[in-house]
């Protein structure tokens, strides 16, 4: 300020002085990346694969409870999330011929080697090929609706890679194998 004297400025803080800088000098390159470097594999490579293989039972243990309970956090994530739910429950309320496929297949094929060389055995084969183009129709109207019916519930823009593959694989199971376990009725169809 002006006519103020020297004498009357605040006077700075004589203590001891601190050291500028870090107080100690920056490694050479070569000890920093020395410092830096670890094994990529374990000294104990025994003990760290039994403690992956507990890790990847733990959770493989963690999925299956949650696919047997419905709880979506632990779920695979192929199939978390809305759009899988309401894919599984649509399957889950309609009867299916997929869900037939395996035992009409097993039956009509020993039906076949049983009856070799015969009519029959014929007829068993044209029998499994006529099912399997009933099961390809069946699928293809399953999946049609449940498309029309994941528009109207998600919106038009809907993601639908993939969709079609595990609707029509998930109609392939026998309901009572079916994993994530079925969480609706027949008939009771998701809103």
């Amino acid at each position: 300020m002006p006519g103020r004297s020297n004498d009357q400025q605040p006077a700075l803080s004589e203590g001891p002085s601190e050291p500028v800088g870090k107080g100690r000098p920056t490694p050479k390159r070569k000890e920093a990346e020395a410092a830096n470097k670890r094994p990529l594999v374990s000294t104990d490579r025994k003990g760290a694969n039994r403690a992956q293989a507990d890790d990847r039972k733990k959770q493989r243990s963690l999925e299956y409870q949650a696919m047997q309970t419905g709880d979506e956090k632990h779920m695979p994530l192929k199939d978390r999330g809305p759009q899988r739910r309401f894919m599984r429950d649509v399957v889950d309320a309609r009867w299916n011929l997929g869900e037939f496929v395996l035992p009409v297949a097993v039956a009509l094929i020993v039906l076949q080697f049983a009856f070799q060389q015969t009519p029959i055995a014929f007829g068993a084969i044209l029998a499994l090929y006529a099912y399997m183009i009933l099961f390809s129709i069946d699928s293809w109207f399953l999946w049609r609706s449940t498309k029309k019916r994941l528009k109207a519930k998600f919106g038009a823009d809907v993601a639908l890679k993939g969709a079609p593959f595990y609707t029509v694989t998930r109609a392939l199971q026998i309901r009572r194998s079916r994993l994530p376990k079925p969480q609706v009725k027949r008939g009771q169809y998701p809103s």
